[in-house]
């Protein structure tokens, strides 16, 4: 088993920025990527960014490419989202979850990813 929880969601104004850490503990070994999602009231959970434990690979969405990094510490068995130039169109929860062993192609299906954690709330203001 693999615990994930989240930390540093908050209120923030349009422009601001916000940095998301995830800190895993258990079988964290046993982790091949870790991913970031979030929902919005209303809309199905949808991909942000994702990174492979090793750190060699990352992916993002289109609506957050230039503006969010997502970077690990593997001596902290921590994952973060660094995330600058917010809008009020990124006002979601943001769930970090973790994947052990799917391919990177993959990566924006909710399904594949076994653990997750329980969500930060980001608010952005206009």
């Amino acid at each position: 088993q693999v615990q994930l929880v989240e930390s540093g969601g908050g209120l923030v104004q349009a422009g601001g920025s916000l940095r998301l850490s995830c800190a895993a503990s258990g079988r964290t070994f046993s982790i091949y990527a870790m991913g970031w999602f979030r929902q919005a009231p209303g809309k199905e959970r949808e991909f942000v960014a994702r990174i492979r434990w090793s750190g060699a690979r990352t992916y993002y969405a289109d609506s957050v490419k230039g503006r969010f990094t997502i970077s690990t510490d593997n001596a902290k068995n921590t994952v973060y989202l660094q995330m600058n130039s917010l809008k009020p169109e990124d006002t979601a929860v943001y769930y970090c979850a973790a994947d052990r062993f799917n391919s990177d192609s993959d990566r924006r299906n909710v399904y594949i990813y076994d653990y997750w954690g329980q969500g930060t709330q980001v608010t952005v203001s206009s």
